[in-house]
């Protein structure tokens, strides 16, 4: 059979040349059951690797490793006491103070429990229970302290005095203890990794903090319980991230029925539903397996990629099953079918999918490890997909076909909607989006929409625009712990840090310590800073003491011997505001929340201050602190925002390109994205949504996924412009063969991840409402933009472009008639 009929109807696969099509399809479709095989081993292989799948976060991996700030923080973390990663632990009683000897009795309970938790830096660990927490007086005889808890603490009423005495002398109210006294904190600073040197398991961690909290808080009775904990910091976000991913599991199974479901109504085939449905499932088992097979695991901000691969999965497989259908419905054989449609489609797909690819790999550019290793994730998913569901897929339904009935309905549905019935009433809508006047409508709307839509994301804010953990619900237990701690101490868990490096042993020079008593208060007049701490305040409160409390002398004395003095007191008292070698003292800014415009706000202040008064010997070093390690973390996000979108829009422009070989094609298959990204920041700022690590990789998710719809239309339109037909015919001959299935791609993509706004988990939600936004108005901007913008700049495609007939798109309907009397047969025997 020669090349020219390869796309004519034949119901005898004894009639088809296998030798036919290129070298990929060939090796491919006649040598189906060692592909098959192949498969089934590899699925096999990857489902057994499943078995070792963990979930877990590390504080690390949020870091933008390379940033100034972050390699300041790591070079000195070993000598900053508790301002890294770390979990505040409060404890209330609910009827009366804590002076109460059961409350007491409790905390301590509590206290010990909590200092053997693995992970935790147990050095400084900090509670009125924990003796690095000391008071310091003066006296006639001089200096005198000790640890707050009293060394015969024993819950007697005297003992008790003791401790409420030492608690006014250390001047913790507000900082360890609450400013009703009705509660006290305990702050765990944590290690990177365990005792055995492991990376420490923030869920198993988050898990044991729980269970201490049950333990201790549930009334077996069921009446009010005389004590609350409050519990928060990085460990426990994370870990009740990692639980409420559980829950997310329902969601999973929810997008897969709802996928099914669209899929069905739209083919009435069972068996095809559940191979394209199968397909998409085989490709997130190769993706996890794989993983584990690369030593790595999923963490909550890339839990959602196997949702998203098994999504774009069933979209690709919906075209194929489609083309296979319609050639089935006409006569065609199923094997001769799934050859059609590969050698249709292979290429398209190809395409779109390697856009997917680029759109996650992009992302590797963004200095955060955690979004590294979602960009690595979402690639090896995407890219597993070109073998299950654009050749596994055709292969095994060039063995089971499609139901014949439905095979049928499906040819039956093509001629009403010729004949402008049913959905045709749709397409022919579309297809007046051809014509000048529509065009130029469809075009001056979306420019209308551009601009508008750019002025609205111009408020487009980085970082987080909500206090407690924006990545949980408002109503969440973390962020109401968080609001209870807020509201009922001095000091908030942000804290930013900046460290005041000198040679050792001259932190304690007076100029030093004058500079970085400037710098406190330099911070405490910044907005959004509740107060600061730092060295010079000890030093301050050591003459004041020194000089019978004279408050005269409440300050940073200028004599050298008087400071030499403190300094030793405050290394004898092992102070945190100094190392054992007397050459890093950090600055503490409290910080009232960390959202975007405080830390701004703090980082220009801190910056300003730094670039006056550095010195050869005496640097100031952003940042440590949480708020430190956000505000970079901003910085990092707010650079590679732009960055990300430039290069992801490069890599799809070479593709297009590459695909269509027109530049004006290209244009137009990218200009609808373009709209849909602005458009999608300005709804990101309509709905207080800021640009961060769990928000930043939607944007390039979009524009990847949002590709394929215009590869699939515009490669059908240009093959059919190119065979001769008109603009408005090629058009129209493309949404028959692909259109649908766009539409459909569209539906079931938001379908699928709409279900995540009502997820426990507000990141996950909020990915939801922006992914279903950029599938649907890709979807729209494909049907609507392509053929207007094609009206303008691809008119010129029909004149002197020939297609060699093993490249053309759909096939030539004459001999379709005349194989009328062989399609009845046919379909019998699928």
């Amino acid at each position: 059979m020669s090349e020219s009929q390869a796309l004519q109807v034949i119901s005898d696969p004894k009639d088809f040349d296998d030798k036919s099509g290129n070298i990929v399809e060939r090796l491919i479709f006649n040598h189906r059951l060692v592909l098959v095989a192949i498969c089934v081993l590899l699925t096999g292989f990857f489902a057994f690797q499943m078995r070792g799948l963990v979930v877990s976060a590390s504080f690390d991996k949020m870091l933008p490793q390379s940033h100034p700030y972050i390699k300041n923080y790591i070079e000195n973390r070993g000598q900053l006491r508790g301002l890294g990663d770390s979990v505040r632990v409060v404890v209330e009683n609910t009827s009366g103070d804590i002076y109460d000897p059961e409350f007491l009795a409790t905390f301590a309970k509590i206290n010990d429990e909590i200092l053997v938790l693995p992970g935790v830096d147990r050095a400084w660990m900090k509670s009125i229970f924990t003796p690095v927490v000391r008071w310091i007086e003066v006296t006639e005889e001089g200096f005198k302290g000790g640890p707050v808890l009293p060394t015969d603490y024993n819950g007697s009423v005297k003992s008790i005095d003791d401790l409420r005495i030492n608690v006014g002398r250390a001047g913790v109210a507000g900082t360890l203890v609450s400013n009703d006294y009705s509660s006290s904190m305990i702050v765990v600073p944590l290690l990177p990794v365990d005792a055995a040197g492991n990376p420490l398991d923030y869920h198993k961690l988050s898990a044991a903090l729980e269970n201490i909290r049950t333990k201790y808080t549930q009334a077996a009775d069921g009446s009010q319980p005389k004590m609350r904990m409050y519990i928060i910091g990085f460990a426990k976000m994370a870990g009740d991230l990692i639980d409420g991913l559980q829950k997310v599991m329902t969601f999973f199974l929810l997008a897969a029925a709802v996928a099914a479901v669209v899929i069905y109504m739209f083919t009435r085939c069972v068996r095809s539903t559940v191979l394209v449905l199968a397909c998409s499932l085989i490709a997130v088992i190769w993706q996890l397996g794989s993983l584990v097979s690369l030593g790595h695991g999923l963490d909550p901000f890339s839990i959602l990629v196997p949702f998203l691969v098994f999504a774009i999965g069933v979209s690709h497989g919906a075209q194929k099953m489609n083309g296979i259908m319609q050639d089935v419905g006409r006569g065609t054989h199923k094997w001769v079918a799934a050859r059609y449609t590969f050698r249709r489609l292979f290429m398209a797909g190809v395409t779109a999918l390697l856009a997917d690819v680029v759109g996650f790999a992009v992302l590797m550019v963004i200095d955060i490890p955690v979004i590294r290793e979602l960009a690595m994730t979402a690639s090896l998913g995407v890219g597993v997909l070109i073998f299950t569901n654009l050749i596994l897929l055709p292969v095994l339904l060039s063995y089971v076909g499609v139901s014949p009935a439905a095979a049928a309905r499906s040819l039956a549905e093509e001629n009403d909607e010729e004949k402008g019935r049913g959905i045709g009433v749709v397409w022919r809508l579309l297809d007046k989006f051809t014509e000048r006047r529509w065009a130029t409508v469809a075009v001056a709307v979306s420019v209308v929409l551009g601009v508008l839509g750019y002025y609205g994301s111009l408020d487009l804010k980085v970082g987080d625009l909500d206090a407690g953990a924006p990545e949980l619900r408002p109503d969440s237990r973390y962020n109401r712990d968080n609001a209870f701690i807020t509201g009922n101490y001095r000091i908030s868990s942000d804290v930013f840090a900046v460290m005041v490096k000198t040679p050792p042993d001259m932190c304690r020079d007076w100029q030093n310590i004058a500079e970085i008593d400037r710098l406190s208060w330099t911070l405490e007049q910044v907005p959004g800073v509740q107060r600061s701490t730092s060295l010079a305040d000890t030093v301050r409160s050591y003459i004041a003491g020194s000089s019978e409390g004279n408050p005269k002398w409440f300050t940073v004395a200028d004599t050298q011997s008087i400071v030499d003095a403190q300094i030793n007191n405050a290394l004898a008292w092992n102070s945190e505001f100094l190392n054992n070698l007397c050459s890093l003292s950090p600055v503490l800014a409290y910080l009232a929340d960390h959202k975007a415009e405080t830390l701004d706000a703090v980082v220009e202040a801190a910056s300003a201050f730094a670039a006056k008064h550095d010195t050869d010997e005496r640097k100031f070093l952003l940042a440590a602190g949480s708020s430190g390690i956000d505000a970079a973390t901003n910085i990092v996000v707010r650079e590679a925002n732009r960055t990300m979108l430039l290069y992801v829009y490069a890599s799809v422009v070479l593709l297009c390109a590459i695909a269509f070989r027109s530049w004006r094609a290209v244009v137009v298959a990218v200009l609808p994205l373009i709209l849909t990204s602005v458009l999608a920041e300005a709804l990101m700022v309509k709905l207080g949504i800021g640009v961060k690590v769990a928000t930043l990789p939607v944007v390039a998710l979009g524009v990847g996924i949002g590709v394929d719809y215009a590869l699939y239309l515009l490669s059908v339109q240009l093959a059919q412009q190119r065979l001769g037909y008109s603009l408005g015919e090629a058009y129209r001959r493309a949404v028959a063969f692909t259109g649908k299935v766009v539409a459909l791609v569209g539906v079931t993509l938001a379908a699928g991840v709409v279900t995540w706004a009502w997820s426990p988990i507000k990141f996950q939600a909020d990915m939801g409402i922006l992914l279903t936004f950029m599938f649907l108005w890709n979807m729209l901007g494909a049907l609507i933009l392509i053929p207007a913008l094609s009206h303008f700049l691809l008119q010129g495609e029909t004149r002197g472009r020939v297609t060699r007939p093993d490249e053309a798109t759909l096939p030539d309907e004459a001999p379709l008639r005349k194989e009328a009397t062989v399609r009845k047969e046919a379909l019998a025997d699928v």
